[in-house]
């Protein structure tokens, strides 16, 4: 029997299956404040600023942000969060993702085999699809952060980009 796939929460990411190849975290935006909210926000605008509480339209939020935040879960959650008891606890990481664009933070688990080690504060990370867990009905399907490796040049260091030309009087003598 397939499984069918479904998201954990409806509504807060479009499928990684979707035509466009696009996933996307899938927030609301106030038509009034332009203020964005996830998870999305449908009753009315949070915006203590708002002039009029306009009306709540989805959008699509940035797929790559910078890490604002990190850290890692040395516990088992309570449910909704699906674990064995009967297995050992393994940690996992948890990414808080500043969306420049957007304003915003966003809080989400990071892709298998990330660690708080290979995370630093300002680094790019990217949006990516995941599974939070499996059974013999259903794929449940949900998002996770995933830092974006550092370019790097033929040898292996960190690519700077292209050369920059020298800033402020140059002294072409050598040492005196």
């Amino acid at each position: 029997m397939a499984r069918t796939r479904r998201p954990v929460v409806p509504g807060w990411f479009t499928d990684d299956t979707a035509p466009d190849g696009e996933f996307r975290l899938l927030g609301t935006r106030c038509t009034a404040c332009a203020a964005v909210f996830f998870p999305r926000e449908d009753d009315g605008c949070r915006n203590p600023d708002c002039p009029g509480g306009g009306e709540l339209a989805e959008t699509p939020l940035s797929r790559r942000g910078r890490v604002w935040s990190y850290t890692d879960g040395r516990y088992r959650p309570p449910a909704p969060y699906v674990s064995d008891p009967g297995r050992a606890w393994e940690p996992y990481t948890l990414i808080a993702v500043e969306l420049a664009a957007e304003g915003i933070v966003v809080l989400g688990q990071a892709a298998p085999g990330v660690r708080p080690a290979d995370l630093t504060v300002g680094a790019e990370a990217e949006l990516v699809p995941g599974v939070l867990h499996e059974d013999a009905e259903h794929i449940w399907t949900t998002w996770h952060w995933r830092p974006v490796a550092a370019a790097t040049d033929a040898e292996g260091a960190p690519d700077t980009g292209p050369p920059q030309a020298p800033q402020g009087p140059v002294d072409v003598r050598g040492p005196a």
